[in-house]
């Protein structure tokens, strides 16, 4: 007997399984089995790679409905996303997203349908590719923006106190080498070589973080 799955990924904080069956049981899909994976990037993780997703090649028959929120939860590189609704299909099994009510089937022999079909897959695909590196260079901006306000990025915190870089500096003026002035302040040599290498870094960070 057909049946119809849905597959969710949940892949940041906001996002929960939960929220992605409610949309679809509210779009009037009944679904009869749920395979999600959760904390999984659809960037850098193929749908067949994730722990549940590889489910899916062994679960769905033909006749069977995959039902997801929106492409993007397939994933959001365009070869994978596109690569993997076409695999479906060509098993027999239809596509269908919640989110603007699209349909993908693979037993229309119409070429006009057929070449319509593919173009969207293509489109749809790409979009989600497209949105995923928008998200992620907003982030990285926002991370840069934020490195030039102290208040907002102050990075990693020190790993050596006030006394600690006194008394480091106080040794390497001395001409002491890094592995007497890791025993006598109880830091890791790596540490030493690094507030060598950068006291004025070094001793920014500690007024960042208030030290």
């Amino acid at each position: 007997m057909p049946k119809t799955v849905l597959y969710a990924r949940v892949s940041t904080a906001d996002q929960t399984l939960d929220h992605q069956r409610d949309q679809a049981e509210a779009a009037g899909f009944k679904i009869d089995k749920v395979v999600a994976d959760n904390g999984v990037s659809g960037v850098s993780t193929r749908l067949a790679d994730r722990p549940q997703g590889k489910r899916l090649y062994d679960l769905l028959a033909p006749g069977d409905t995959l039902v997801v929120r929106w492409v993007d939860r397939l994933g959001r590189d365009y070869r994978d996303v596109s690569d993997s609704i076409r695999h479906f299909m060509r098993d027999g099994v239809v596509i269908k997203t919640v989110i603007n009510g699209m349909t993908f089937d693979g037993s229309t022999k119409d070429p006009i349908q057929q070449a319509v079909r593919d173009a969207l897959i293509a489109f749809m695909a790409a979009t989600a590719e497209a949105q995923a590196m928008a998200t992620k260079e907003a982030q990285r901006a926002g991370i840069a923006a934020a490195k030039g306000d102290p208040r907002t990025y102050r990075g990693r915190k020190p790993s050596y106190t006030r006394a600690q870089f006194n008394k480091i500096v106080t040794m390497l003026n001395a001409g002491e080498g890094a592995s007497a002035i890791s025993a006598e302040t109880g830091l890791t040599r790596q540490s030493i070589l690094r507030i060598r290498n950068d006291r004025a870094g070094s001793e920014k960070a500690l007024a960042l973080w208030g030290l």
